[in-house]
């Protein structure tokens, strides 16, 4: 949909011509569409959107837009959006309106829906609690297929999702059947011989990425989650597996550049705050490099005798911060995907040794050519060659071992990358440099 029509149509007040686009239009195009809308049409558009899919756009804008529109809403528009709207999509609204908002949602819901609410709200921020939605379909192992099909006729259009029915006795979870299942089964067959008794199942305190790394394991559509009792309380779906997927790569993505993660979009976001996200690391990192100055200055009788050996000081530091980065990358990757564990440390360091030695001499092999063609020096060109391999093993060491003991101390991996390795490394690579080259010279 070219939005330039979209726009025109609206301020020309063709109401009719503007509900029939949104009509063919998908919840998620439409959040975008609305998107680049000022407040007030983006007020009156919203009202013209088919009632059956007000709410799923809703759930798909972003927070400002979401928050603006709680505002302009009645009392009657609020309870009908919130009746429509699942759960957990109330939760993840009320988590980020502010507190007069948030007192006039739970203001509008009935009694039953406002202790829900309540209860979800204080599960831990990054828990599967959190993450869950309440509507879920839940039928008897004592139900035929024929009864389970009209029970799920009659409360399908309410639950969240339909593809997975959890088989209950006192909310006490015995199995599950999928709707493929029921639909190619005689109807006189009972659930208890349909059901799946092997089930994998979270409690409400998981991590939120553990959950979404099952869904990812396992392709799931939809996950149970049990309470300390063992009962069915709720289910996580795909689509909010995939959220925390996103929302986890987000952050690992920014601490790996050496930035605080905000929860907010890049435009969202005020340049202030930008500069607050950065400026706390960027000074750590600034007064760290310090001590590479200071290790530099001890070396001055080295650049008296041989100028020549500071020209080199910038391609050893950087290809021992890259050799770093690359090694400290792969892990982090492998970390975050569960292929490498802490008990892989060793392992780890093994492979990294032996990558970095071939690394290492194929480097050194390649600057001795050219330093020997260059400047004639064989000395020269050994410093150089030793200082790069044993450069390369120490960054590539130091890469991969960062992350997994970060990750056995209960930290995030990704705040041991690029940044932070490099600036490591060009301390060890600088005391590596001179070393070398104090002995060789015999400065």
């Amino acid at each position: 949909m070219n939005k330039e029509i979209f726009v025109k149509l609206l301020a020309q007040r063709q109401f009719k011509a503007v509900r029939s686009i949104l009509d063919v239009m998908n919840e998620v195009d439409i959040a975008s569409l609305l998107s680049d809308l000022d407040d007030k049409e983006l007020a009156l558009a919203f009202r013209l959107i088919p009632k059956d899919k007000a709410a799923e756009v809703f759930a798909n804008m972003n927070h400002s837009m979401q928050t603006y529109l709680v505002e302009m809403f009645s009392e009657k528009e609020l309870k009908e959006l919130l009746d429509d709207l699942y759960m957990d999509d109330t939760v993840d609204l009320l988590e980020e309106l502010p507190a007069n908002l948030v007192n006039r949602i739970l203001n509008t819901v009935d009694q039953a829906d406002r202790t829900l609410i309540n209860q979800l709200l204080n599960y831990p921020d990054d828990s599967a609690g959190t993450l869950m939605t309440t509507e879920y379909v839940d039928i008897r192992e004592t139900m035929t297929v024929a009864q389970a099909m009209a029970h799920i006729k009659e409360t399908g259009i309410h639950k969240e999702t339909i593809y997975t029915c959890y088989v209950t006795d006192q909310r006490r979870l015995l199995g599950i059947v999928s709707a493929k299942d029921l639909m190619t089964t005689a109807d006189d067959v009972l659930i208890r011989d349909l059901m799946q008794t092997e089930i994998i199942s979270v409690s409400t305190h998981t991590d939120k990425e553990e959950v979404a790394q099952l869904f990812t394991k396992y392709n799931f559509l939809a996950l149970p989650v049990l309470d300390q009792d063992e009962r069915l309380v709720g289910i996580v779906t795909f689509d909010d597996a995939m959220d925390v997927m996103v929302d986890e790569a987000t952050e690992d993505i920014t601490k790996m550049a050496a930035m605080s993660p905000s929860e907010k979009s890049y435009f969202e976001t005020s340049v202030l705050a930008h500069a607050k996200h950065r400026i706390a690391w960027l000074l750590i990192l600034m007064f760290s490099a310090t001590i590479t100055g200071t290790i530099i200055t001890r070396y001055e009788n080295a650049f008296a005798a041989i100028p020549l050996l500071v020209s080199f000081i910038p391609m050893l530091m950087d290809t021992g911060g890259n050799c770093g980065s690359q090694s400290s990358t792969l892990i982090i990757r492998g970390i975050a995907l569960g292929e490498i564990q802490f008990s892989d440390l060793f392992r780890v360091m093994f492979k990294e040794f032996r990558v970095s030695l071939i690394v290492g001499v194929a480097l050194a092999l390649a600057n001795g050519i050219r330093i020997l063609i260059m400047y004639k020096n064989a000395g020269l060109a050994l410093v150089i060659g030793l200082s790069l391999v044993a450069t390369i093993v120490i960054s590539k060491l130091i890469g991969c071992v960062l992350p997994l003991i970060a990750k056995k101390l209960h930290m995030d991996p990704a705040i041991m990358a690029s940044p932070l390795i490099t600036t490591l490394v060009d301390t060890c690579s600088i005391l590596i440099y001179f070393n070398i080259a104090t002995q060789v010279f015999q400065l």
